[in-house]
This record gives C-alpha cells, structure tokens and sequence, in this order.
C-alpha cells in the first residue's frame, strides 16, 4: 500500500498560569475586546463589537482582592504575554449556598486550540474546589456554538435554564 504522510506541528508553548494582578488589567482588557470581537461577531450588533475598547473595559476589573465571596481570575502567559484569562466566584444569586460560578473565560484567539482554555478551566475547577464549591455553572451566549462544544467536551451539561441579561448595556438571552 503507497501511502502520502503528512508532518503535522505543533507549537509547544510554556505557559504560566497565575492570579491576575492590578498591574495586568490592560492587557487582560485587550484580550477580552478581541475574544469579544471575533467570538460574539454574528451574535452582538457590529457597531457595539467595533466600537470596545480596552481602556473602557480595564478599569472594570478587580484583581487581587481574595475570599471566597470574591471573583478571582487566573491569567495565562505565554512568552510573558497575557494570551487568556478566566474568572470564578460564588453563584450570582446563590446566596453562599456551596454553588461557584465561571464568569468568564476568554482566550485570544490567535491562541484558539492551543490549549490556553483547557488550561484554564482546569485550574478554574481547581480554584472552585478549593474556596468549597461543591457544584459550579456558567451562562453562555446563545448560538455561541464554539463555546457549548468547549463546554461539553469538559464536561459541562446544559440544564436548559435561559436568562436574559443585559450585557454592558445590550440586552442578550443566556
């Protein structure tokens, strides 16, 4: 049998995962416009993706603060770049019933499938475990198909719940 092979490749990056500081709100901010406006394109108007900015978004941010009852985000560096980011905390509305939440996660894409958001939501689930969550949810955007397939491929269910949410100021439905 003649067979074609094919090399494949694969950059294998040294990344760091570490507690976002103050000092890496701009950069966190510029990962966040960019995820915002390649992922949710199609999904949010145009104008509002064209129109983010980092500087707007940065001073939004509250790195460093600890306890339970507080979000706390973990950044990846790669090459001493911020290239992703994810935040945890209690269940908006759990009232400290033992229920986290993922409030975000982002990636920039140029290092989509590189496993930066692996990396991330499992020390996502770690740090959820430690502060004694003992079940965690998040929301996600509807018709973001690519984050429900990354969702499930971790093992994320769906329970059906649908909310609506005003989402810096556009009204979408979670």
């Amino acid at each position: 049998m003649n067979g074609v092979e094919v090399r494949w490749r694969a950059k294998l990056a040294r990344m760091l995962l570490r507690a976002a500081t103050p000092d890496d709100a701009m950069e966190v901010a510029k990962v966040h416009v960019r995820s915002w406006q390649v992922g949710y394109r199609g999904l949010m108007p145009d104008g509002y993706l064209d129109a983010l900015r980092p500087e707007d978004r940065a001073n939004r941010y509250t790195f460093g603060l600890s306890g339970r009852l507080q979000l706390a985000t973990i950044v990846a560096v790669d090459e001493g770049v911020i290239c992703g980011f994810v935040t945890t905390g209690p269940a908006w509305g759990a009232g400290g019933h033992g229920r986290g939440e993922l409030h975000a996660l982002y990636v920039d894409p140029p290092s989509w499938g590189l496993g930066v958001g692996r990396a991330l939501i499992a020390d996502a689930r770690e740090h959820l475990r430690s502060q004694d969550f003992t079940e965690a949810c998040l929301w996600v955007l509807v018709g973001n198909d690519r984050a429900e397939r990354f969702y499930r491929a971790d093992g994320w269910v769906s329970d059906g719940t649908r909310r609506v949410a005003a989402v810096h100021g556009l009204k979408t439905f979670r």
